[in-house]
Formats: structure tokens, sequence, C-alpha cells
């Protein structure tokens, strides 16, 4: 789904040069034509996910968060749909009240609120950034404030549980199931207002992509970057906002119900708090980064990140913090301790590695990598507009290892979220597999994107540097 943040980053330095008979154009970005397979993938997840969501989520409130529980009930008749149906909680005026009030609060933030945090923090690049160029060479230019409606957001959450006292920090975990119906409602909203909005009045028709196949067209997206005025992007908004900064509260809500159902708060919820809260900071603090990745460089939006921002990563995101409610884990200390490890170790190769990339981005490659000048393949490719322009792509450090090694850290604290919950069930799991394919599947996607883009560039590329995400192996 969408929602795990892409860590990508565009391999370029524009130098762009008017040029239109010189190179060939290629297509890049999302595809212009559906297979069949791609067709029958979009059914199938328009259809499933939102079941899959609810299917993790239901059992966890009925069944203990056994996810082979509810299927053996059904197959042997001791249950019927209509009985589990019967108890799932149904959307409340409390949740949607609840929900209102959070997405008007981080819309409030995102768009009136500018950015003060890079006045005084030292190292970060917040205020008004300028994007990647878009297909059809557009430009955008963005306020990056993710950091600061995340410091504000929080310091009023604690504000509240220690001193106002308005609502319980228990809150989210005690709504979790009326707020899903809401995080359904904005997501499908959001999706069906985009596809008409590319239709019939698109923020730039040139960077809209039709395929003539209405379920395409709506899961993928037609608009690249559709907005509503000049600073409302709808990418940047649901991509980070508001699920990403909700991602910490609920966290923390599920540690709150850990606290009033045991008495306390066990060291496997607080890893998770801990290693989960450094990738929401580090997404926040290096949001200007994200301006040059996949997501925003390269997908459309449509429901798969409409939906998928409001749905799919909130509540599956989640599931170690959910599932530690139902079971709390106390962990010996060696094992806490391994699973720290491994999770910063993660952190730190997915951070290093996303910062030589960019390091040799803004520098142009004029700087040092692990003590010498970087190695890189010049390369070129073609604008929709027909303007040529120049990349250079990077084989030193740690993208000398492998194409996507940035992915590798990003499965090691997966792997470690994972491992703090224990062995006894396999829903917690489901994060690390969901994941791996996840991430495999977009070293291939993008891989056959940079090969239309930059061509037989991109062939010597690869031979470079064989290995996508496992050195010597993979």
């Amino acid at each position: 789904m969408a929602a795990r943040r892409e860590k990508k980053s565009e391999e370029r330095s524009h130098k762009n040069t008017q040029n239109g008979a010189q190179a060939p154009q290629v297509q890049w970005g999302r595809a212009w034509e559906v297979d069949w397979f791609s067709l029958a993938s979009i059914l199938f997840l328009l259809m499933f996910a939102p079941l899959i969501v609810y299917y993790f989520v239901m059992s966890c409130d009925q069944y203990q968060c056994s996810l082979t529980a509810p299927l053996t009930d059904l197959l042997t008749g001791k249950k019927h749909l209509s009985d589990i149906w019967s108890k799932t909680p149904t959307l409340t005026y409390r949740a949607a009240g609840i929900y209102a009030v959070w997405v008007a609060f981080q819309v409030i933030l995102y768009v009136f609120v500018p950015d003060f945090c890079h006045k005084l923090l030292p190292g970060y690049v917040g205020g008004v950034q300028e994007g990647a160029v878009t297909p059809a060479g557009v430009v955008n230019k963005y306020e990056i404030n993710g950091l600061q409606a995340w410091i504000i957001t929080h310091l009023l959450w604690f504000a509240n549980a220690y001193y106002f006292h308005f609502f319980s920090p228990t809150i989210i975990f005690d709504n979790w199931i009326p707020l899903l119906w809401c995080a359904n409602i904005l997501g499908y909203m959001v999706s069906t207002f985009a596809m008409i909005k590319g239709y019939f009045f698109p923020t730039n028709a040139k960077d809209c992509k039709f395929t003539g196949n209405f379920f395409y067209d709506y899961m993928m997206g037609i608009e690249f970057n559709p907005r509503i005025g000049k600073w409302f992007d709808f990418k940047l908004f649901f991509n980070g906002r508001p699920g990403i900064v909700a991602w910490t509260l609920i966290n923390l809500s599920y540690a709150a119900k850990q606290q009033e159902l045991y008495g306390q708060v066990t060291n496997s919820m607080i890893l998770v708090n801990i290693l989960q809260g450094i990738y929401v900071l580090d997404f926040f603090w290096n949001e200007t980064w994200y301006l040059k990745t996949i997501d925003i460089c390269h997908d459309h939006f449509g429901w798969y990140l409409g939906w998928g921002d409001c749905v799919w990563l909130p509540y599956l995101y989640t599931l170690q913090g959910l599932y530690l409610v139902y079971h709390p884990v106390q962990l010996c200390t060696a094992h806490a301790i391994g699973i720290l490890l491994l999770g910063l170790v993660g952190y730190y190769i997915f951070r290093a590695t996303n910062h030589q990339k960019d390091l040799f981005r803004r520098t142009n490659g004029n700087c040092r990598i692990w003590g010498r000048k970087p190695e890189y393949i010049e390369c070129s490719y073609m604008s929709v507009g027909g303007t040529k322009y120049h990349s250079k792509l990077l084989t030193s450090g740690f993208w000398g290892w492998a194409r996507h090694f940035n992915y590798t850290g990003d499965l090691m604290g997966s792997l470690a979220y994972c491992l703090a919950c224990g062995f006894e069930h396999l829903l917690p799991y489901f994060y690390i597999v969901y994941m791996t394919i996840l991430l495999t599947h977009r070293c291939i996607r993008d891989e056959h994107r940079c090969l239309s883009k930059y061509g037989k560039d991109w062939t010597r590329y690869t031979a470079a540097v064989p290995y996508r995400l496992i050195p010597g192996l993979f």
C-alpha cells in the first residue's frame, strides 16, 4: 500500500539544456498503459485491502489477536459472519467528532502556521522549499512544517495527559474501531475527489495521466501534484499528516492502555514506542529530503496514497503496540538490548545511506564519502516537454554495496519492531512480511522505471552495482 514512505532518493542534480532531437524521450513516472496482471492486482487491493485491515483489528478486538481463530470459527460453523459483524463497534458521533477535530487541527497546522523550527534548530531545513522537477518540467514549492506540527501536537498531548485532563490518553485505543470507519470515509472521499479533480479542474493538466481504465486511474491516480490554493498539496499533507503524526500518538495511547490494564508499561512497549518514534522523527526532520523521493517524484495521487495513508498506515503500521495491549511482553534484558541494537543499527544504515545520496545530490558530486571522492555514472533523460536533464548515479559508499541498501536498513528496523512482541502470535509479524514484499516490489518497480528513464546508462549502473538489497545474495 501507500503507506510506508519510499526512501529511494532521486539521483539527479538538475542541469537542464533545451534539446528536442538528440536524445529519445522516455516515459517515466506512473504507467500509461495497463496490463492484465496490474489490473487484476488493483482490483484485488480495491476489494480486499479494507477487509484485511478490518480483519486484523477485529481479530484483536474479538480473538485476542489470533489470526487463525476467526477463520477456524467460520469454517467449522461455530460462528457466522453476522456473529462477528454484530460484535464489531459501529461508527459513533464521539469517534466522528474526534476524527474531524484531529484532521481539522492538522490542516490548520499545515496551512496556516508557517514553520519556525528552521530558525531555532541548527541543521534542520524547513520553511518554503522547492520539490523535484515533475515529468512535465514543473517545480512546485512546499511549506515544510511537519516537524513543527509533530512537536505542537505532542506537547498538547502531554499537557493534557499530565495537566489539563480534558480526555484520557487511552482515547485512541478506546475508540479504535469507530475511528477506523472515520478513516475509511476520509480515505474514500479524498481519493474520489482527487479523481474528479483530475478530470475537471487539475492543478496542472500536463502532469495528468489517463489510461482509460477507470479502476487503474482511481487506484494509482491521475494528477501528479493535486493542490488546493497555493500551499495545500494533497501528497505532502496525506503522506505526512494526519497518518504519520498520529503514529506516535497511537503508540502512546496503547502504552497508556497497558498502564491502565496492568499497572505497568512493559519494556517491549517502550521499545516499540522508541524505535518507531525514531523513525517518525527522522521522517519529519528530513521532510525536505522527502520531496525528492518516489512518493513525490513519481507516484500520482489516487486511492493508493489517499486511502492508504488514511487507513492502511495508521492501522497496520501500529499492530505491534496494539498486540502488546492484549499480550503484554516483558523481555529479558539480553533480548531487549539485542532488539534495541538491531533497530538502531538498521536505523543507522537507513539514515547513513540516504545521507550519502542526499550529500552527493546537494553538492553535485563535490563531496567525500567514506573519506574519498565519490564514484558515479553520468546519465541523462528527457522530460515529457522535451527538456534534457543530466544526472549522476552514485556508486560509492553504501550505494556501491547495493542499489537499495537504504531499504535493507529499513527492513532491519522493521524486524526489530516485530521481535519485541515475542513469538506467541503471527499478527505482529505481518509488518516485516509486508515490508519485505513491499520494498522488494519497489526495487523492481523503481528499476523498471529507471531503465525506461535512463536507458543504456541504467544498464551501465546495474553492471557497476549488481545487487539490489543484500550484497552477494540479492
